[in-house]
C-alpha cells in the first residue's frame, strides 16, 4: 500500500492562552508510529492534528501535499480515527448497519456497501458480531466493530488514541494482533508500552515539544527514564 507523506510544519496548537504543542516540525512516513508522553504532555492533541480534528494555530500540517485546514474533508477519508472509547464512536444499534454508515455517507451503493461490511468482518474475524446489537458488546468486541468501521472506508492511515485503555489483557493482545495485521500506516498514541516494542518510530512528547523521536527501543528508554526522574 501506498502510505501518504504527513508533514508538520512549525505547528503551534494554543488552547485558552497556552500552547498546547510549540514549534512541532516532522515528517511522517513509516508504517508503524508511536506517540507517548504523560497526561497533557500534548500526544492527542499532535494525533488529531494528522486529520484536522485539531487544525494549527501557527504552521501547517499536510497530508500527501493537502493542508488540514483547507482539505479537512478528503483528508479525513484518507487518515482514519479509532477513539479511545469506542462507544462514543458507534452509531446504529446493529453492527452491519454501523459499519456501513461511513460507507454510505461516501455515496457507495447498497450492493458495495454490503460487500464491503462482509469483507471488513471477515477480515477481523468477527463477522459473527454483524447482526449484534451495538449495545450489548463487550468492550474488545465494540473497539474491534469501531475499528471495522474504519477500515471499511479503505484509509491509508490509521490513528489510534488509547486503544487499550478499556480492554483487558485478552482483548488487548488481541487487539494487538489485528493492528500488526493491517497494511495500512497505524500511528498509536498510548500508555501501553509494550505495544510499540516493533514499531518502526516512535515519538516522545514532553510539555507540548517532542523530546525524543527514533526507534522503539530507545524511545521508550528514554521515556520510562524521564519518568522516573
Amino acid at each position: 500500500m501506498n502510505l501518504p507523506q504527513i508533514r508538520l510544519e512549525n505547528v503551534t496548537v494554543t488552547v485558552e492562552n497556552r500552547d498546547v504543542l510549540k514549534n512541532v516540525s516532522l515528517t511522517l512516513d513509516e508504517r508503524r508510529i508511536g506517540i507517548i508522553g504523560a497526561n497533557g504532555a500534548g500526544k492527542s492533541t499532535l494525533s488529531r492534528l494528522i486529520n484536522g480534528l485539531v487544525l494549527p494555530t501557527q504552521g501547517a500540517v499536510y497530508v500527501d501535499g493537502l493542508n488540514t485546514a483547507k482539505h479537512a474533508k478528503k483528508i479525513r477519508r484518507d487518515v482514519g480515527f479509532v477513539f479511545q472509547n469506542p462507544a462514543n464512536q458507534i452509531i446504529m444499534p446493529l453492527v452491519a448497519d454501523d459499519i456501513a454508515f461511513g460507507l454510505k455517507n461516501m455515496g457507495l451503493g447498497a450492493k458495495e456497501r454490503d460487500a464491503r461490511v462482509q469483507q471488513t468482518l471477515a477480515q477481523l474475524n468477527i463477522a459473527h458480531l454483524a447482526d449484534r446489537e451495538s449495545h450489548t458488546l463487550s468492550g474488545g468486541e465494540q473497539q474491534m466493530v469501531a475499528l471495522a468501521a474504519v477500515i471499511a472506508m479503505q484509509p491509508r492511515t490509521i490513528v489510534f488514541d488509547e486503544p487499550t485503555t478499556m480492554l483487558d489483557l485478552r482483548n488487548r493482545l488481541g487487539f494487538q494482533r489485528e493492528v500488526a495485521r493491517l497494511p495500512q500506516r497505524a500511528i498509536v498514541v498510548t500508555h501501553d508500552l509494550e505495544i510499540l516494542e516493533d514499531f518502526d518510530r516512535v515519538l516522545v512528547v514532553t510539555d507540548g515539544q517532542v523530546a525524543f523521536d527514533g526507534p522503539a527501543d530507545p524511545a521508550i528508554a528514554h521515556y520510562t527514564q524521564w519518568s522516573r526522574a
